[in-house]
């Protein structure tokens, strides 16, 4: 075994609020050491263009943007690793993380910034058509306004796939929403509010066969109606699966309160979480905003708390 290694500031993941807590830890000489994770940069490097982050006037893709946080957070000092963490103990006053099942560190404070992952249905077809970033998404939000004036199709039956149908229809010529099941998971507010905009078709039992397309793009979504056992084809340049996030909490979950969907619950107005010295930041603890400028004003909360806390320490 390697010899346990002591870091002051430990940051579990790499995307916008793992990095912009590095670059203000760094920044008050809290020497952080950043892991990666399993997907390095996070959610945002399936993200072909980013045109909403302020500062970027023309836009810049996901993936060129975390290059650029990872660079500036390793100019002020944050050591910037590869390797994930497999195991914590947040048990006693020391903090326990092991990285790879083999490397043991034992941390003054920890930021939790490992973000969620989006569900997709999983047919090779969208897996395909996400990693060209030719027209499959998982966020309304982000990538709405790239299919300006054109036809789009979204799966999802709760809450927020309707927020992303209704958000969609303020900008696309049709949306198209296929709930899987025989009724919505919304609350009657928002089933209401997507049946009453006339730009929405809803068809509902019905379940997504494959993603259509010529290679490049997507031109279409075929589909399956369970109840009348017809399958038939919608044209779309863009398919949106909106079937919920997975937070990337399992590891903490021994140690760190979360809520039944597994999101870390921290105190309301920090990013403080239930053990002392441990904080969390961005997509982790936030199922409600879910954007890189969200995540990155987290990431600084999370070490300004952290430097406030190594204070009451020295």
């Amino acid at each position: 075994m390697s010899a346990i290694e002591n870091v002051k500031c430990l940051i579990i993941g790499s995307g916008p609020a793992g990095y912009t807590a590095a670059i203000y830890a760094a920044r008050a000489n809290m020497n952080p050491v950043l892991y990666h994770g399993t997907q390095p940069g996070g959610q945002l490097t399936t993200t072909n263009e980013v045109e909403n982050f302020p500062g970027y006037v023309d836009g810049v893709t996901g993936p060129e943007m975390m290059v650029q946080l990872q660079q500036q957070a390793q100019r002020f000092g944050t050591d910037v690793r590869d390797g994930w963490v497999t195991k914590v103990d947040f048990s006693g006053p020391v903090h326990k993380v092991w990285v790879n099942e083999t490397k043991e560190i034992h941390c003054q404070t920890v930021i939790i910034s490992t973000g969620a992952s989006a569900k997709y249905l999983g047919l090779p077809s969208e897996q395909h058509y996400l990693k060209l970033g030719g027209g499959v998404s998982a966020c309304a939000v982000c990538d709405g306004f790239f299919y300006r004036n054109q036809e789009v199709v979204i799966v999802g039956a709760g809450d927020s796939a309707c927020e992303e149908a209704h958000y969609l229809s303020k900008l696309c010529k049709k949306v198209t929403m296929l709930v899987r099941s025989e009724q919505f998971r919304a609350s009657k507010i928002m089933e209401a509010r997507v049946r009453k905009t006339e730009n929405i078709e809803i068809i509902m039992h019905t379940d997504t066969v494959e993603v259509l397309g010529d290679g490049q793009v997507v031109t279409g979504v075929k589909a399956h109606n369970k109840t009348s056992g017809e399958t038939f084809e919608i044209p779309a340049t863009g398919f949106f699966v909106a079937i919920g996030h997975t937070p990337n909490t399992g590891l903490f979950k021994d140690f760190i309160t979360v809520d039944e969907t597994g999101y870390i619950k921290n105190v309301p107005g920090s990013s403080k979480t239930n053990v002392t010295g441990v904080f969390v930041a961005g997509d982790a603890a936030d199922h409600v905003y879910r954007q890189a400028i969200t995540a990155a004003g987290t990431g600084c909360m999370a070490a300004l708390d952290a430097e406030r806390y190594l204070a009451t320490l020295e």
